[in-house]
């Protein structure tokens, strides 16, 4: 068995049918998709369960954590896989038909100090001067700074072996936002990540306002300019603390607009 895919989701009725109607139509169908169900209090199973039906010959896991926080729910999730990838996805997010395929093709052909491959974000409803704009600045960042996170939790896969080997995500470590950063800091300590052209992903529109969980421009800054050597205290001094004293826990994540309805 080769991929797994992990979903986390609370109360996301509205987005979680879309996106796993892109991931089941995969053309490389993934072994297992695991969805996690964080407390959820609307119909999000239902939808999970509805369209899972359509896809009989991929194995579907369903988990109950009901301890609020994303965080908690990923750390379950990524425990119940047993294939040697993993796709960590979001619940509100298009992802393009080949998107397993590109990220094995990444894994193939890339030596195994490649740990992670990680999605750019693309939105389809601009214009094709804008995307390829995004695209580019998103790769070439990737390219110069290239011991840091450039894309969020929606878009990584990981080698599964040295995603627990770091321990994952970890609600006793890290249970704040920008885990997913934190997590990449820990993955870039024992090799490499992979960003490539023709990997991307779609987050829905609504993720384009995340005041509530987002870092200052002070905070993105510093994280560009410290030297990788010095990123434990970015992290684990700097940032830690600061996020303690804002409230900034992965719990902030419930806090967002609530979800509407897309076709």
């Amino acid at each position: 068995m080769s991929w797994s895919i992990v979903i986390p989701y609370y109360n996301e009725a509205a987005f979680i049918g879309r996106t796993l109607k892109s991931l089941i139509h995969q053309t490389l169908k993934p072994d297992c998709i695991i969805l996690v169900n964080n407390a959820s209090s609307d119909e999000s199973e239902e939808a999970c369960r509805k369209v899972m039906a359509t896809a009989p010959d991929i194995e579907v896991l369903y988990l109950d954590v009901p301890t609020p926080g994303q965080v908690y729910a990923l750390s379950a999730g990524i425990e119940a896989v047993t294939t040697v990838f993993v796709a960590i996805c979001d619940a509100d997010t298009f992802y393009p038909p080949d998107y397993l395929a590109c990220a094995d093709r990444c894994f193939q052909t890339s030596g195994p100090e490649v740990l992670a491959v990680i999605a750019y974000y693309l939105n389809p409803r601009h214009g094709p001067l804008r995307r390829s704009f995004s695209a580019a600045h998103q790769l070439l960042a990737a390219h110069l700074l290239n011991r840091q996170c450039h894309s969020g939790g929606a878009g990584q896969c990981f080698r599964t072996e040295a995603l627990r080997k770091v321990g994952g995500y970890a609600p006793d470590h890290w249970p704040f936002v920008l885990k997913d950063h934190e997590l990449m800091h820990r993955i870039l300590k024992i090799g490499r990540t992979k960003y490539h052209a023709d990997f991307w992903c779609s987050p829905s529109p609504r993720r384009s306002d995340r005041r509530l969980v987002r870092w200052t421009l002070l905070e993105r800054l510093i994280y560009h300019m410290t030297p990788f050597a010095l990123k434990d205290w970015y992290f684990y001094r700097f940032l830690k603390q600061r996020f303690i004293a804002r409230g900034m826990e992965d719990t902030r994540l419930r806090n967002l607009s609530p979800p509407q309805q897309e076709d």
